[in-house]
Order: structure tokens, then C-alpha cells, then sequence
């Protein structure tokens, strides 16, 4: 049995070899030695020469083994595809011109003892890429790429929110009320206390509590929970930068985000000019500015507006195939309407403003309708990114609020808000002019990597268990196709309500 190594001392990347050495000429030989490690991914022997590709996280670069200089050269040509090794030394340029490492001794430190995908191909399989989500990162140079991204993407936005003065703060993942959003929470049992707990939907109410305890300026990048469905939007634990501004209105909140995505772009891809899915995407600010009723009367042509009678706004909302329920008002049924003929509509960046009240309950009345919020979604390729608003600060009218959405939840609405007396409480000790957002940081991932479906910018996305019926894209079928119209659906970016 093959003895492993506790460490191995590696001297150089795979991409530092070849940059490093990238001037040789072909046969020439460098005179330095070098220690490299990774896993081989293509293996050729040829009599008494083997040349092997090795694969780091950092690139590739050649390995080239000869018969009485490689120690254990015949062992070397048995490696298969997958096997971790580290090998040591000088590094030259074949005569065809291929930067390598002509190995003189080497360690096998990891056996693949699994099957590890075609070694041209990689994992073809969509489950097995998933399910294996390890196998395929080694097999396929894109999928590192995304995850890579998404890495720098999350880095990137601290450091820009640092440089405005934000705070980074930590708030609790267990919840004894499930608040902040509407949607429904996953719940467990906390057993020291006897007493149901939900994992968060959203930090909001908590993050606001800071503000109130003096931090002007916080921030939290966090996981968040929604026990729905699944969708190429949609994953039930995802991730989202929350933020809050004392002084600040949704205005404000405007001018920030149109300043750190298209920051954020250029950091990241060097230009906000983007391709996705094929189609130009400008992130170059100024973006568009348009209330919610607006856009729906540029789509269907309608004249509507929260106004309008409930009738109406109902068989509008059948003629496009919604579910009408009777406990929605004209603010539900105008923002179903919006979402159904519309939204999915706007490709390039805009700023969606101006929501029903009924459907903002932590949002403050609009100063000039008081049927009306001041909240917008930023909404880019077909799809939200942002929510955000200018924060309710009255204690009396958020407790009337939470009172309304509690008798929602009584009439059977699982999404719909409780009485969160601790926040209530805490506004009655002063919550200043505040701003606040939602981003989705999986859907601004997506948009930078140019991919279609979450799955690709989540390290392990849920499945379906490996042997229960049917397959994970029917389960997204079954699942998602609701979910993926409805703002409250799992892996919403705007955690806000």
C-alpha cells in the first residue's frame, strides 16, 4: 500500500512555471528546479518518455518524465486521470515548444480511486455535475471561472461599502419570528428552550435595530432561507447583501446602487457594457426611472393605478392568467399584474418605483400618495436585483402593519408577517430618516458570469436526494414554475418585504 505524505513543499504554481518560464526557447533547458502539485488531468506515455498535464487551482503546466531520470518511471505512466501528485524538477521548453516539468522525483498524494469524466469532455451529465459539484470543478476550467468570480465579486463589495463608511455587522440566523419578508421560513426545534425557531428569511428588522443603537451605516452579507421552490432564479438558501442608512431616503438608495453595480462591474469585468445570454446589457449609469404603473401601461396598455377598482384590476389580472384570491386588494392586484406582463420584460437597468402600500408593509408612505410606498425594485434583464425603501419609522404604524399582515396570515397567507413586538419597541426609541436595500449577490453573479440558471454561482445548489423518484429538472419544473413569478419565491435577491 502506498504510503501518503502528511505535506508536500510546493515551490511554484502551475501558472507561476509557465510565466516565469515562458521566455525559454524550445529545447532549451532552465537550469532551476521547481515543486509543483495538483492533479493530473491527461496522461500520455510513450515508450520511455510519459508527458502529463498538471492541473492547480492556479492553471496548468506540463509534466514530461523520462526512463532513468524520473525515479519510479513506469509507476509514473500507471497514474489515472484524477490522481494527485507533487512532482520536483527542472523546468524546460520541449522541442515542440511546451513549457514543462522534467520530473526527476515525484509523490503520489492522493489516489482518484472514482471515476473522474471524460478527460476531454469533463462531467457532460447536468445531475452528476451538481451532485459532484467537486468533480466537475476539476473537470471544467468555466465552472472554477464562475465560482472564482463570484469570490472576487463578494470581496469587491465589501471593499467598496468599507470606502463608504459602512459597518460590517453579524446578526442572529435563528429567528423566534419569522419577519423581514414575506415568505415562508424553514423552522426547527431549539430544545434548550423548548420553543420553535425559523431560520432567517431576511435581517432586516435586526440590521434597522443597529441603526436605532447609533450604527448610521451597516451592512450584512449573509445566507438567507425560504423553505418554496426551486427555479433557475430560485434556490431556498442563497445569498444578499442587506444595508441601511441613517438620513437617507429611497432616493438615495437610488444613487447608491447606481453606483456600486456598475463599480462593482467595472472592478470585476473591466467595462459595464456586458453581453448576457446573448443579448447587450449597458450597466452604464444614469439608469432609467419609471413608477410601477407606468411601465404596466407601456406593456398592456391599460390605464391602471392603484386607484383603479378592484373589479377591474381583477379581470385584468385574469385576462393574463392569474389566480385571483378574494383577501387581495388593488395593491396586491396591481403589483401581480406588474410582475406578470412586465417585469420580465425590462432588460436594461431600471429603477421600478413607487409600490402599492398594501404590498410594502415595512416601507414608508409615500409623501405624496398615501396609497403608495416609497420603495423600488431595481430590475435588470427581466429579473429583480434590488429592493429597497425608505424605511417606516413610526412604532404606532408599523405595529398597525404587522397587525394587518398577522390577520393575512390567519386568513391562511404562510407568507405573510407576525407581530414582531421587540422591533416595535424599538422604534418606539427612534429610528431616524433611514434607507434601506436588498440585493441579491446569486443574481448579480449570474449576470457577471453570463450563465442562466443560480445553480451555476452556488458552490452546492439543493437537489433532490440521489434515489428518491424522478429528476431534479422535473422537480424545478414542478416546483419553480410558481415560484419563479412571485416575489416571495426562494432565493429572492430583495429580502425585503
Amino acid at each position: 500500500m502506498t504510503t501518503v505524505p502528511y505535506r508536500f513543499d510546493q515551490t511554484a504554481t502551475a501558472s507561476e512555471v509557465v510565466a516565469r518560464f515562458g521566455g525559454l526557447a524550445p529545447g532549451e533547458e532552465s537550469g532551476d528546479a521547481v515543486s509543483v502539485a495538483g492533479r493530473v488531468m491527461f496522461s500520455r506515455p510513450q515508450g520511455k518518455l510519459a508527458f502529463a498535464e498538471l492541473r492547480d487551482s492556479s492553471g496548468a503546466v506540463q509534466l514530461f518524465a523520462l526512463d532513468g531520470v524520473t525515479r519510479d518511471f513506469q509507476a509514473f505512466t500507471r497514474l489515472r486521470l484524477g490522481d494527485w501528485v507533487g512532482a520536483r524538477g527542472e523546468v524546460v521548453r520541449t522541442r515542440r515548444g511546451e513549457v514543462s516539468v522534467k520530473i526527476a522525483d515525484w509523490v503520489l498524494l492522493a489516489e482518484a480511486r472514482l471515476p473522474f469524466g471524460d478527460k476531454w469532455r469533463g462531467v457532460t451529465d447536468v445531475e452528476t455535475r451538481f451532485r459532484q459539484r467537486e468533480v466537475d470543478l476539476w473537470t471544467s476550467p468555466d465552472a472554477r471561472r464562475v465560482l472564482a468570480l463570484r469570490s472576487q465579486l463578494v470581496r469587491r463589495m465589501r471593499e467598496r461599502l468599507w470606502d463608504m463608511g459602512f459597518v460590517e455587522v453579524e446578526t442572529p440566523i435563528l429567528h423566534p419570528i419569522p419577519g423581514g419578508a414575506h415568505a415562508r421560513p424553514f423552522v426547527t426545534h431549539f430544545r434548550a428552550l423548548d420553543m420553535d425557531v425559523y431560520l432567517r428569511i431576511a435581517p432586516e428588522l435586526y440590521l434597522k435595530r443597529l441603526v436605532v443603537g447609533g450604527f448610521e451605516k451597516v451592512f450584512e452579507i449573509g445566507r438567507l432561507f425560504r423553505n418554496e421552490g426551486l427555479s433557475p432564479r430560485h434556490n431556498p438558501e442563497f445569498t444578499t447583501l442587506e444595508l441601511y442608512q441613517a438620513y437617507a431616503d429611497y432616493h438615495d438608495m437610488m444613487a447608491l446602487v447606481e453606483e456600486l453595480v456598475p463599480g462593482l462591474a467595472r472592478d470585476i469585468l473591466g467595462t459595464t457594457s456586458l453581453t448576457y445570454q446573448g443579448r447587450s446589457l449597458d450597466l452604464t449609469p444614469p439608469w432609467r426611472r419609471a413608477t410601477l404603473t407606468e411601465l404596466v401601461a407601456e406593456k398592456t396598455g391599460l390605464d391602471v393605478s392603484v386607484r383603479t377598482p378592484r373589479e377591474t384590476l381583477a379581470r385584468w389580472a385574469r385576462d393574463q392568467g392569474v389566480e385571483v384570491a378574494r383577501s387581495w386588494g388593488p395593491g396586491k392586484l396591481l403589483l401581480e399584474l406588474y410582475e406578470k406582463t412586465t417585469e420580465g420584460e425590462l432588460w436594461e437597468p431600471v429603477f421600478v418605483h413607487d409600490y402599492p402600500k398594501e404590498v410594502s408593509p415595512l416601507a414608508r408612505v409615500h409623501r405624496d400618495d398615501p396609497m403608495l410606498a416609497e420603495r423600488f425594485e431595481q430590475v435588470v434583464a427581466g429579473r429583480e436585483l434590488v429592493n429597497a425603501f425608505s424605511e417606516l419609522v413610526d412604532p404606532a404604524e408599523q405595529l398597525a402593519r404587522f397587525e394587518e399582515q398577522a390577520g393575512a396570515r390567519e386568513q391562511g397567507d404562510e407568507e405573510a408577517m407576525l407581530v414582531d413586538t421587540d422591533y416595535v419597541r424599538a422604534l418606539g426609541h427612534g429610528l431616524p430618516p433611514t434607507g434601506g436595500l436588498g440585493l441579491g449577490i446569486d443574481r448579480l453573479a449570474m449576470l457577471f458570469s453570463d450563465v442562466a440558471h443560480i445553480r451555476e454561482v452556488i458552490s452546492f445548489p439543493m437537489m433532490r436526494p440521489e434515489h428518491a423518484e424522478g429528476e431534479d429538472g422535473a422537480a424545478e419544473s414542478r416546483q419553480g414554475a410558481a415560484g419563479s413569478e412571485s416575489k416571495t419565491a426562494a432565493g429572492r435577491p430583495g429580502s425585503r418585504a
